[in-house]
């Protein structure tokens, strides 16, 4: 448990200063160079990861079991992930019509992967990991967004330049969703998500 605890605290405080000391990440990007600090930041949080999956192998090889979920909340959790995925295309494809209205569309993306998880899996260790990584977006997507109001940042509404955009994204969500639910998951995490 201490390592999974550890890795998550790492994470998180790595993960937690642009949102709790703005102006301290940006006066570091310009004093030490934008390439150095994501050098940096890249290599702590593969650390931090490294500790978050062998403390969860470790804890799931002996689980500690705080319910046991039916079987129907496995079916549920691949529908959310279904969105949670759409959320991430809408993330990484530019001009999306979610990051013209939402602004962060991969925190909630990482809010509907940890909720779907957390109804599906009754562990310790799953409330542990997927329960920080539900609270941390939450409080980031709160943060983010009222920093926004509070600059006069405004959201677009939808416009239909972003059409070939919002496809590219659903595309994404398909093919990654067959490739998760029917292979990943099983070849990568041992259990498949339809169980």
């Amino acid at each position: 448990m201490l390592i999974l605890v550890i890795g998550l605290v790492i994470f998180f405080s790595l993960h937690s200063v642009r949102m709790l000391m703005p102006n301290w990440r940006e006066s570091s990007m310009a004093r030490h160079g934008v390439m150095r600090w994501r050098m940096r930041y890249g290599l702590i949080t593969l650390l931090a990861g490294a500790f978050i999956v062998m403390g969860f192998i470790q804890m799931r090889a002996s689980p500690i079991w705080l319910w046991f979920p039916p079987i129907w909340t496995y079916h549920l959790a691949a529908l959310i992930m279904l969105l949670s995925l759409f959320f991430v295309g809408s993330a990484i494809v530019p001009k999306t019509t979610m990051k013209r209205k939402l602004g962060y569309p991969l925190l909630i993306a990482i809010k509907l992967w940890a909720f779907a998880h957390l109804i599906s899996n009754g562990s310790l260790a799953d409330v542990m990991v997927f329960g920080s990584f539900l609270i941390w977006s939450i409080a980031c997507f709160a943060v983010y967004r009222r920093r926004d109001r509070k600059a006069g940042v405004v959201y677009d509404d939808f416009d239909e330049s972003s059409i070939p955009f919002n496809l590219a994204a659903f595309v994404f969500t398909m093919l990654s969703w067959f490739a998760i639910v029917f292979f990943l998951h099983l070849a990568v995490i041992g259990v498949s998500p339809l169980m």
